[in-house]
């Protein structure tokens, strides 16, 4: 509208005798949203104002000043507010109480998805063959330099970024010093190499953990030196992502801490944390992969947070919570089916390491989903079978529970045709999208001539 015509109008409005409001812009800011409370617990989406700016949660905080919280962080900054602040509220009360961890997008399935129903797009494989690099340190198998990786492998796992110390949450990654991996590449090369398996198609990530590096996350600055130093790393050499490998007592579960979709632990809040903020920072092509050992997946069945031997141990299903939060994110998960005792599976008998049953019955779980602690009205549930490979030793030398490759072979063929079971039943039926095979390591496979990687890369091929 012209100004002139703004003015007359104005005029005659006022001769009638009407009250004329201008707008100003000084009341442009929006309003404020209801103050922030140390006390107060937010989920995501809850909306505060701060010193005269509003902020939106990005998932369940408490007593974390807006200010305080970075560009990774949980608060969102929504720019500055004006107006009168309300006076602090909480969130509003639902019939449950307020979750703990970040909510899901989706509500979990309780049962397998659809086989029509498409995977995301991964720029996998169908079927993938994924490997330990270990390019950080030297034992027996020999060192392996990134250019002389096989073309087999979809995934490249480096072995291992480790903490400064426990609980700094400050993750370091360098390559093997030349004194005691001979033939090691400079980091140059090393970053070139990354580069060239990446325009192949290939995925890198960054192993955090392992045996040796126990990763505790038990305050916020660690969470958020997590992210920072897992960024770093990741941007330096150019990754796709990362795989979680904690190990150990890194994630243990406070007594009474007994949910698994709403986890009140520090680590294991924390780590929920930090992973979703990486999600967050680069996006759909973020490439997360996970391989807790069974002790800490599958004897959740049995028992959550409790040893099987009458005393408690909470590491027990303590990556449950993390699998659960993360399971809108998760590329793969492949547990570690070596290095184990005897697990109960959904069949209520125990198996062991050695054969094909093992490798069936452990997978099984996580594509047919399980009663958590026995508990029916508390279910994990299952998985999407692209999400699902499993892992096993390449050899004799790599670690307890190698099973010759036939052996894999007819583990892979039941889980997903239903064929050559044994005498487990498989109750998550036939799964074409299964994605594969983990193996623990590419070093070891080599040192033994490639057993692994000649035998299962095309029968993967040949599953269709």
């Amino acid at each position: 509208m012209r100004r002139s015509l703004i003015l007359a109008v104005t005029a005659a409005l006022a001769a009638a005798g009407s009250t004329v409001y201008i707008a100003s812009s000084a009341n442009a800011a929006a309003a404020c949203a209801p103050a922030w409370s140390s006390s107060a617990v937010y989920v995501k989406d809850n909306q505060v104002s701060y010193q005269a700016k509003n902020y939106t949660a990005k998932w369940w905080t408490q007593n974390e000043v807006p200010t305080a919280s970075g560009e990774w962080g949980v608060w969102a900054d929504k720019g500055a507010c004006g107006g009168t602040t309300p006076p602090p509220t909480t969130p509003p009360p639902t019939t449950t109480p307020p979750p703990t961890t970040p909510p899901p997008t989706t509500p979990p399935p309780t049962t397998p998805p659809p086989t029509t129903t498409p995977p995301p797009a991964t720029g996998l494989p169908k079927h993938a063959l994924i490997g330990y690099l270990h390019s950080s340190f030297a034992n027996g198998s020999g060192y392996l330099k990134m250019a002389d990786v096989p073309a087999d492998w979809d995934i490249i796992n480096l072995a291992f970024g480790e903490p400064t110390s426990a609980t700094s949450g400050d993750i370091r990654f360098t390559l093997c010093p030349a004194s005691e991996c001979p033939g090691v590449e400079s980091e140059a090369d090393f970053i070139n190499a990354i580069k060239a398996k990446r325009a192949a198609g290939k995925k890198v990530l960054l192993s955090i953990g392992g045996a040796n590096g126990q990763v505790q996350l038990t305050t916020t600055a660690a969470r958020d030196k997590f992210v920072t130093s897992v960024s770093a790393i990741i941007d330096k050499f150019g990754l796709d992502g990362v795989d979680v490998d904690f190990e150990g007592h890194s994630l243990s579960l406070n007594t009474g801490d007994t949910d698994f979709k709403n986890p009140t632990t520090p680590v294991i809040v924390n780590l929920i944390a930090a992973l979703k903020s990486l999600k967050s920072r680069y996006g759909a092509n973020f490439v997360l992969t996970m391989a807790p050992e069974t002790f800490f997946v599958q004897l959740g069945y049995q028992y959550y947070g409790s040893g099987p031997w009458g005393g408690q141990d909470p590491r027990a299903g303590s990556y449950l919570p993390v699998i659960y939060a993360m399971r809108n994110d998760l590329t793969v998960l492949h547990v570690q089916d070596y290095n184990s005792g005897s697990i109960m599976g959904l069949d209520n008998q125990y198996h062991s390491m050695g054969g094909a049953d093992f490798h069936i019955a452990m997978t099984d779980m996580m594509l047919a989903g399980f009663p958590v602690a026995g508990n029916t009205a508390n279910m994990f549930p299952a998985l999407r079978e692209d999400q699902i490979a499993f892992g096993a030793p390449s050899s004799v030398s790599a670690g307890n529970g190698y099973v010759a490759p036939a052996g894999v072979q007819q583990a892979v063929t039941c889980l997903v045709k239903g064929q050559n079971c044994g005498g487990y039943t498989v109750r998550s039926g036939t799964n074409p999208n299964f994605r594969g095979l983990m193996t623990w390591s590419i070093n070891w496979d080599k040192f033994y001539s490639w057993e692994f990687k000649n035998n299962h890369e095309p029968f993967l091929n040949g599953l269709g």
